[in-house]
């Protein structure tokens, strides 16, 4: 029998009131702590560039530079997950916030400029650690039917982070860039406090025996096809990281119209993906997370031929409601009928999958970029398409709607 699933605001029959208002202060824990991380990141994006080439780097210093935050996600994102399924989310939260915290202040140092490339590379393994842990504690405590509303909250803290920081950084100016290095030092600082502090995080939380072995993760349908998704969504992602802007310069727009795109590309992810967590919990998140991908793709392989700057500029919000929306589905087909024990190294899997994807799309998309302005956005949509049909063949099978799945009951009240 089809059970309707718990809305955001109620708990299902399995939790008691005191577990549901524990399980929810968890949420608005870790929302306070993504946010405050990604408001100090978020700060520095735009002038972090133009500060280094003000310390004497060379342009293909920068690049390599801001390319090693995404090669340490890469690298660290799994292992951290194992760690934190082996020794609890808790160290791995803590570690990640101090080592970016630590390397922020670190820029302030007299140092080479190549020490730049290690402290950018510092700092993106410590927010890639910071996102899997979140993640994993989040799904060890949300019951699946509100998993979806509960991760659309992490997204939508983590992106309101991401569009304000920015603005403070702006306004801050590269004057004062060592003022931004000390406050997302201090912000990050910040956030540990309450995963210290927080009874609701220690109880929780997940530990393994230190000297215990964790059992293997099986390739289940539903994980590989998130996976898969997450890697069609990086593919169009990393085409947009190395040349939206450049698209938007050849268009004529200006720096001020470049940094309003990116702008309106995230206010939908602070907005509708909260809507998409909703609709994660309500309906089939199978349909939802191809639907959102599939919306997103058709908009990244029409950019190139839009002639108008005015939409261009801000259309990224509408291309961006519907990966937006599929966000909450794919956490949710992800993290279902997975062990407490798994969930750390399930999260793991995903965003290295999604990072490895943005980091190569990104290499080789500004070389396409100089070849036609067309390639880079045609061809990563149609890369991340043919990977959807994967994805819609792997979840064939898979249950999709969260009332469904063995051992759910309907909300309370």
């Amino acid at each position: 029998m089809s059970i309707s699933s718990a809305p955001d605001d109620q708990p299902t029959v399995s939790e008691s009131p005191l577990a549901f208002a524990t399980a929810n202060k968890l949420v608005n824990r870790l929302c306070a702590v993504v946010f405050l991380e990604w408001l100090g990141a978020g700060a520095l994006l735009p002038l972090l560039p133009i500060y280094l080439r003000d310390r004497g780097a060379s342009t293909t210093l920068v690049g390599a530079t801001m390319a090693s935050f995404f090669l340490a996600g890469l690298l660290c994102q799994f292992p951290a997950g194992k760690l934190s399924d082996k020794f609890g989310r808790k160290p791995v939260l803590v570690g990640g916030l101090l080592a970016y915290a630590l390397a922020s202040l670190a820029y302030l140092l007299p140092m080479s400029t190549y020490s730049f490339l290690v402290l950018r590379f510092i700092q993106g393994g410590a927010a890639g650690s910071v996102e899997v842990a979140s993640l994993a504690l989040l799904s060890s405590a949300i019951p699946i039917a509100r998993r979806g509303s509960a991760s659309s909250k992490i997204y939508s803290a983590q992106f309101s982070g991401i569009a304000i920081g920015p603005l403070l950084g702006t306004i801050a100016g590269i004057a004062h860039m060592g003022l931004l290095f000390i406050i997302t030092a201090v912000l990050c600082g910040v956030a540990a406090i309450p995963v210290l502090t927080s009874s609701t995080i220690d109880a929780h939380d997940a530990r393994d025996q230190p000297t215990g072995k964790l059992e293997k993760i099986k390739a289940t349908p539903a994980l590989v096809g998130a996976i898969l998704a997450a890697v069609a969504l990086g593919t169009v992602f990393g085409a947009y990281e190395s040349c939206w802007s450049l698209l938007l310069h050849s268009r004529g727009a200006t720096i001020v119209e470049i940094g309003l795109s990116w702008t309106f590309f995230s206010v939908p992810y602070v907005v509708f993906v909260r809507a998409g967590g909703w609709a994660a919990d309500k309906y089939d998140r199978r349909y939802l997370a191809l639907g959102g991908l599939t919306f997103a793709m058709v908009f990244c392989a029409l950019w190139p031929y839009i002639n108008s700057l005015y939409f261009l500029v801000a259309g990224g919000f509408i291309e961006a409601i519907g990966s937006s929306m599929a966000l909450p589905s794919i956490q949710g087909l992800l993290t279902q009928q997975r062990k407490t024990e798994e969930l750390g190294r399930v999260q793991g899997l995903y965003s290295t999958g999604q990072t490895a994807a943005i980091a190569l799309s990104a290499s080789f998309a500004g070389a396409l970029f100089g070849m036609n302005r067309a390639f880079p956005f045609v061809i990563t949509a149609a890369i991340g398409s043919v990977l959807l049909l994967f994805v819609a063949l792997k979840w064939r099978s898979v249950i999709g709607k969260a009332s469904d799945l063995p051992g759910q009951a309907a909300a309370v009240g």
